[in-house]
Order: structure tokens, then sequence, then C-alpha cells
């Protein structure tokens, strides 16, 4: 279920008013795959509901560079929504979720291993206010880049 931003901050709220233990995470998830699958399974583990915050395409267009995505956003969050694991989708335009992250206020924030608490800010902020940071490692070789070199010959 796609969630508009406008709302993001009661809905969550009222989720953990509920008794629920509110996981997020965030990222591109362009081409979806194995690992990204693995990731998310393992992300919803660490608690009730699992937020999945989505880059809009110009924000992965800022990130990734000009060719991408190579799906639009509406797809994309269609698509990893339909996952057993996400519960909730919410679009976000900026460059880090750190704004996001204040207004979903998540029990647990996760990310990827390629991170570390100390280049993480938005990891700052959740372990600022009593919440926990995750982080998942990656499957190797599993990438949306990998995906694209291999369909384009290059790999």
């Amino acid at each position: 279920m796609i969630i508009d931003r406008d709302k993001i901050a009661d809905f969550c709220q009222v989720l953990r008013d509920g008794g629920q233990k509110v996981v997020f995470t965030n990222g591109c998830f362009d081409i979806l795959h194995a690992g990204h699958v693995r990731y998310l399974n393992k992300a919803r583990s660490f608690g009730d509901c699992l937020v999945l915050g989505l880059n809009t395409d110009s924000s992965v267009r800022r990130i990734k560079g000009p060719s991408r995505p190579i799906n639009n956003e509406l797809d994309r969050a269609e698509v990893v929504g339909a996952l057993k694991a996400v519960d909730y989708v919410v679009l976000f335009d900026e460059p880090t979720a750190e704004e996001l992250i204040r207004q979903v206020h998540p029990d647990v924030y996760v990310k990827g291993g390629d991170y570390t608490i100390e280049t993480l800010p938005e990891g700052q902020i959740v372990l600022g206010y009593g919440g926990s940071v995750e982080l998942v490692n990656l499957v190797e070789g599993r990438s949306t880049t990998n995906v694209i070199a291999k369909i384009k010959g290059e790999k």
C-alpha cells in the first residue's frame, strides 16, 4: 500500500499506538532481484510492519545518473509493495531519508551492510530518540548495476 508523504507521520503514529513495532528502510529498488527480496525479508523480521521509503525518479537520477531509473517510481512502488515483506511504501525526493525518518519515527531503521553507523546520517537520528539501527549483509553479486551490465553484455 502506498501512503502519501503528507500522511505518513500520522499513519505511523497510529501503527505505534496500536502496539506495532515499525521498521523502516529506504532505497531505489529499480530492477528488483533476489538480493532485494532477501534484504527486505530480513528487514521485515525486525518488527511488525515494514515501511519502505522509495526514492522518486528525480532523486534516483541525482544519485545514480541520467540513465536511471529504468522503471518509473509508480511501477517501482507497485512492484516492491507487492512483496510479502513490505507493508507500506512512501515516496521521497530528498538526497537522504533524514526528513522522512523524522516523520516515520521508526523503532528500527535497516540499511545494507555497505553502510556503517558512522556514515549513515539517518541512523544517528534514530539512535538519538532511542530507536535501533540494523545493518544487513548484502547478497554478493546481486545488484541492479550488475543486472544492467549483464543486459548490456558487459558481464
